[in-house]
């Protein structure tokens, strides 16, 4: 480490150039006080963070670090600002949330304000999206240790050559965290405050200390820049690739969306593919790139035999979040809940064995691969969409709970999360939906829609949840190409197309009806139902070609 000094002011690390720090100057910063840290060595946001914040060094070389009090992101907190260069774009409602920019203006110095005070203030430059034609340049100033080494773990990080001349930033992340917003202030509904400025290109955090909302906010900024700026669909789902074959040409590729509880993880955790990554995606015109360079996956009950690749980048370098640890050896116990249930590990992508470096498949993808757990037992384990049932089922992003026992509920419970990530998106989800099937059409990638979930009845009614062997035999007919060559039979009222046959699956598992034909009629029905309830907000968007591909019923 070594310290460099712009006249009086206090730049360690990787130097900025004079115009960085006209730039903070401007911004407001007190550079005569404030002392910046800028892409600090992981070794010396380590010491900082147990120095200074509490952290602990666990038995593992991961490093152990706490949130506060807020443990998972504040989606009712989050704002975006409504001004004339996006406001007809933005998808405005319960997701996005309008305020002026006199607030955002008001939090902004509030959150400079407040890093003016601190001793040390972190810089991390970094990119989101490995693919140099689409990625954007990313700056995050942050007050905390945790936070700086959060993002050099989730965004990619960049090259010495590359931070040198890494120039303006195409955007901004002042994470003031530990500073609580007015909650009196115009739009403001309590004391945290996650909001964006697309006119600006700046972010702002304020009252929470939880690194995911700096993850989540600069995939929302992805999700409107992808489409609007560059013409490309992103995506929340994660991304695998064939090894390449013996003449060298790049495998082929599946796209995997899945709520939580799908499998989305486990199934496109494949050690026998190479993983492009886990969470975020662009589908471009050239092929499909990772938006991250780490990952952010949960420990809750984490252990080395369900989840080895996880389990085996949790070493230096990473960050455990909110993880309890026994203080006389500094284990972590990834079962204990006491702190939160949202227990998380960051680490770079290239901790995963069979990750691709870099995260980029310079082929459009061949596979869409759409995950529910449906508790109805409704769905069939595979089905085969159109490019107009994939624009449905894609809008829908269905999955659904099982009953719990504290409420003394006894029915499953739908959920649709539009898009597989309603809480990211920016523009209307009919949006993303039109460019998947416009895409899916342009490159003739195909679609599958698999229920991981109950089979031969549902979770009330005497089925079994669909064993997992038989979803890895669904998925490795899909990559070898057997489904595609498949006899097809439909199911009458969501119109899907079922495979007769797939190798390593029994062929009475594939046809959803129950033994009790009249109980899956009713059942359905009844599914089918909550299908065009919930999609009934997006019909005025929605081509009639899109309405007519989800389930018929009176």
């Amino acid at each position: 480490m070594f310290n460099k000094q712009h006249g009086h002011h206090n730049v360690e690390g990787n130097d900025f150039l004079g115009k960085d720090i006209q730039y903070f100057s401007q911004a407001g910063f007190d550079m005569d006080k404030i002392h910046i840290k800028r892409n600090a060595p992981v070794a010396a946001l380590y010491e900082d963070a147990i120095m200074n914040e509490g952290a602990v060094l666990s038995s593992t070389g991961a490093l152990i670090n706490f949130s506060g009090k807020k443990t998972g992101r504040s989606p009712k907190d989050k704002r975006i600002v409504y001004e004339d260069g996006s406001k007809d774009n933005v998808w405005w409602g319960s997701v996005n949330i309008p305020i002026d920019e006199h607030t955002f203006e008001i939090n902004r110095e509030r959150a400079i304000d407040y890093l003016n005070t601190r001793d040390n203030v972190y810089v991390f430059d970094g990119f989101a999206g490995w693919d140099p034609k689409y990625r954007i340049k990313v700056r995050v100033i942050a007050s905390r240790a945790y936070h700086a080494l959060f993002m050099h773990n989730m965004l990619i990080r960049p090259s010495p050559e590359e931070l040198e001349n890494f120039g303006e930033p195409d955007f901004i992340i002042y994470n003031a965290g530990q500073f609580p917003a007015n909650r009196f202030t115009t739009g403001m509904s309590s004391t945290t405050s996650v909001s964006i400025n697309f006119r600006r290109n700046e972010m702002v955090i304020l009252g929470t200390e939880y690194a995911g909302e700096m993850k989540k906010g600069i995939f929302s900024v992805m999700h409107y820049l992808q489409p609007v700026k560059f013409g490309q669909l992103s995506l929340h789902s994660s991304a695998n690739q064939a090894r390449p074959g013996p003449d060298g040409q790049e495998g082929e590729v599946s796209l995997f969306f899945g709520l939580s509880g799908t499998g989305k993880t486990t199934l496109s955790a494949d050690p026998n593919r190479l993983l492009i990554g886990d969470d975020e995606h662009v589908w471009s015109d050239t092929g499909v790139f990772n938006i991250e360079g780490g990952c952010y996956a949960k420990t809750i009950n984490l252990s080395a035999e369900r989840e080895p690749e996880i389990h085996g980048a949790i070493k230096y370098g990473a960050i455990l979040e909110n993880v309890v640890y026994n203080p006389a050896d500094r284990v972590p116990d990834y079962d204990d809940v006491s702190i939160t249930e949202n227990t998380r590990c960051a680490y770079p992508i290239e901790y995963i064995p069979n990750a691709k470096i870099p995260c980029i498949a310079n082929k459009q993808p061949n596979n869409i691969i759409m995950l529910c757990c449906d508790a109805f037992g409704v769905l069939p384990p595979v089905s085969k969409l159109t490019p107009a049932q994939a624009n449905y089922h894609f809008i829908a992003g269905y999955t659904s709970k099982t009953p719990g026992t504290e409420d003394g509920v006894t029915e499953p419970s739908p959920v649709f999360s539009t898009c597989y990530g309603a809480p990211f998106l920016v523009l209307d989800p009919t949006r993303y939906a039109s460019m998947l099937e416009e895409k899916m059409t342009q490159t003739g990638a195909d679609c599958y829609l698999i229920n991981t979930g109950w089979v031969e009845g549902g979770f009330s009614s005497g089925g079994r949840r669909c064993p997992l062997k038989y979803t890895r035999a669904i998925i490795d007919a899909i990559h070898s190409g057997a489904l595609k060559k498949a006899e097809y039979q439909t199911h009458p009222v969501f119109n899907l197309a079922i495979p007769k046959k797939v190798e390593g699956v029994p062929d009475d598992l594939l046809n959803p009806v129950w033994k009790d034909a009249d109980a899956y009629n009713d059942a359905q029905s009844k599914l089918a139902g909550m299908f065009q309830t919930a999609l009934k907000k997006y019909e005025a968007t929605m081509s009639d070609a899109v309405k007519q591909a989800g389930p018929q019923v009176a």
